[in-house]
């Protein structure tokens, strides 16, 4: 019996580095590492002044302590402010990917899509079409020669 040879680690992790998916993973981690300096600089210039027209600008001074006195290190406390201000950050983030990246990019590929289907919805109506009009001409040169051969 001849012994199947398994496939190296180092075969295995060349063909993983090799995929397709591999390379978009690491564009799109590169980018959204771009693109969290333009969500931070989004909430601390904009969120964070209309969060601070009703109280303070940093939501970070938010808290709740569950403790009779909270002064210095003192008592257990509540950091909700940290918590609404990082859930805000990933609903703008969520939001801008969303309206500046997936919508219009589906909306493009859908049209690209219709254009192909009509595409090829034309080609298969021009392809029948060229077939039909190939068998009339076919049928027409059979009835000439049948009608040519009755004149011998």
């Amino acid at each position: 019996m001849s012994e199947k040879k398994d496939p190296s680690v180092l075969d295995g992790f060349k063909a993983f580095l090799m995929r397709g998916n591999v390379v978009d993973l690491a564009v799109a981690v590169v980018i959204g590492a771009a693109f969290t300096n333009i969500v931070n600089a989004m909430v601390k210039g904009i969120i964070n002044p209309v969060v601070g027209a009703i109280g303070t600008k940093n939501l970070d001074h938010y808290s709740s302590c569950l403790s009779s006195s909270c002064e210095g290190e003192q008592g257990i406390r509540i950091l909700w402010g940290s918590v609404l201000g990082a859930a805000l950050s990933f609903v703008i983030t969520a939001a801008v990917v969303y309206f500046l990246m997936v919508l219009p990019m589906s909306k493009y590929l859908a049209r690209a899509e219709a254009r192909r289907k009509a595409k090829e919805g034309t080609q298969e109506v021009l392809e029948v079409t060229e077939l039909e009009v190939l068998k009339e001409i076919r049928d027409a040169l059979i009835a000439q020669r049948g009608s040519g051969h009755d004149r011998r």
